[in-house]
């Protein structure tokens, strides 16, 4: 089905998502939950030191971080969440906006008993790390953002369009899990990193119950006019670590973000597309790991 005939659905009203709240098939056994600000929230708390607070960038989870947190969890407390509406955390009637998410994060660390910390994001995770850093300046000593998603001019016609209602409804329902192993692809340098367990891994979890109405409400809440102004009030030491590659946020946005972050840092990285924990595994590991080390 073409665009056109999907539009035509929406003003027709048939678009219908289902958000979905508890427990859902295939969740992994040893997986730990917090009930905050009306959402069942899937975290890991790990390890002993300074705080360092992981979050994954869109349609994804945890996981992200299977490279990274090895890594990190030799000298420094690990936590990292499924954001409202991806990986095992629930899906809700809410608001999905970058300053929600943050505020969820900052209930997990409140009930987990978290003071200062460091966050590190990829992609969409960015948005709500800046966002908290804006909201919640006191507690935030770093930042380190992997190929940041936090600029309104990045955001494609379709999410765009998304904003209306129905309109987005039709848009996620018909096309939001459409051939993952391609919509991969784009995001990696290598081809032959898109495996096909990859692949299927993806697919089962666009498959979860409300994952679509999760996705378009956090669309929806991508509102960056609204923060991109006050970036450049965040003055904490910022490392932003980008794939030269990356057709999904291009060099050039890592490029603007450095000028507006009063603090920051740019790291590139040769043959590596959106996904530097993966393509440039051991570069942006250790580079990650020197800049949480150092002193404030």
């Amino acid at each position: 089905m073409n665009l056109r005939a999907a539009l035509v659905l929406a003003l027709l009203g048939s678009g219908c998502l289902h958000f979905h709240n508890g427990p859902m098939p295939g969740e992994p056994k040893d997986a730990t939950y917090l009930q905050v600000e009306g959402t069942r929230v899937r975290y890991v708390d790990v390890g002993e030191g300074p705080a360092v607070v992981l979050l994954h960038g869109f349609a994804s989870s945890i996981e992200n971080w299977v490279t990274v947190m090895p890594q990190l969890v030799k000298d420094h407390r690990i936590i990292a969440i499924d954001m409202r509406g991806f990986g095992w955390t629930d899906r809700p009637v809410a608001d999905y906006s970058p300053a929600s998410q943050a505020k969820l994060l900052k209930a997990v660390l409140d009930e987990r008993k978290v003071g200062k910390i460091s966050l590190v994001a990829h992609s969409y995770g960015s948005s709500v790390a800046l966002a908290f850093a804006l909201d919640y300046p006191e507690q935030v000593e770093r930042i380190a953002l992997y190929d940041a998603w936090v600029y309104d001019e990045q955001l494609p016609s379709m999410f765009h369009m998304a904003r209306a209602k129905g309109v987005g409804e039709v848009l996620f329902g018909l096309f939001y899990s459409e051939r993952a192993d391609e919509r991969l692809t784009l995001g990696f340098y290598d081809p032959d990193m898109v495996t096909q367990h990859l692949a299927d891994e993806v697919e089962k979890a666009f498959a979860r119950p409300g994952t679509r109405a999760g996705a378009l409400e956090a669309v929806r809440g991508m509102r960056f006019e609204e923060l991109e102004p006050r970036y450049k009030t965040i003055t904490v030491p910022t490392l932003l670590l980008w794939g030269r590659e990356d057709l999904v946020t291009p060099v050039s946005v890592g490029e603007k973000l450095v000028r507006q972050l009063p603090n920051a840092q740019l790291k590139v990285y040769p043959r590596c597309g959106h996904f530097p924990m993966i393509e440039a595994i051991s570069a942006s590991n250790r580079d990650l790991a020197a800049f949480l080390g150092g002193a404030p």
